[in-house]
């Protein structure tokens, strides 16, 4: 090997050389054990985030499911209540039904009774005509038998 200017061997120079390797891989692997260990932090964050999100989500679905389950609970008393008030509807109709019934019953018992006490009627002034005819005719005959 060639002696350097001012007294330095190769080796110097090559040792030289070495350290400062040596320097630059230790400084290499710091930044890589620090950037593997900021990619950890971070992937230990992503997870947190995610745990976070997943319960968020878990705690969303469920309040929908309440929300859900208590709009159908809604809905099936609202519809009871409409089946309960058209039950109630009916029975007044029957009932009303019913009583329309018996009056119409009592009004053609009237109507018949009428019907009958018109005939009778009826009846009653034929005879008392035909009653009158026969006085006229018996009083027609006694003035001709006077004749």
């Amino acid at each position: 090997m060639k002696a350097e200017p001012g007294g330095s061997s190769g080796f110097e120079h090559l040792g030289e050389r070495v350290a400062a390797a040596e320097r630059r891989l230790r400084e290499a692997a710091q930044r890589a054990t620090e950037a593997s260990e900021r990619a950890e932090a971070e992937i230990r964050a992503l997870e947190a985030d995610l745990e976070r999100q997943r319960a968020e989500a878990d705690q969303d679905l469920e309040r929908l499911r309440l929300a859900h389950e208590e709009d159908l609970q809604q809905a099936r008393e609202a519809k009871e209540q409409a089946i309960a008030t058209a039950e109630e509807r009916l029975t007044e109709i029957e009932a009303q039904a019913d009583a329309a019934e018996r009056r119409i019953e009592a009004a053609e018992a009237r109507a018949a009774a009428a019907e009958k006490a018109v005939a009778d009627e009826r009846a009653r002034a034929r005879e008392g005509a035909a009653a009158w005819l026969r006085e006229q005719l018996d009083s027609i005959r006694r003035e001709a038998e006077r004749r």
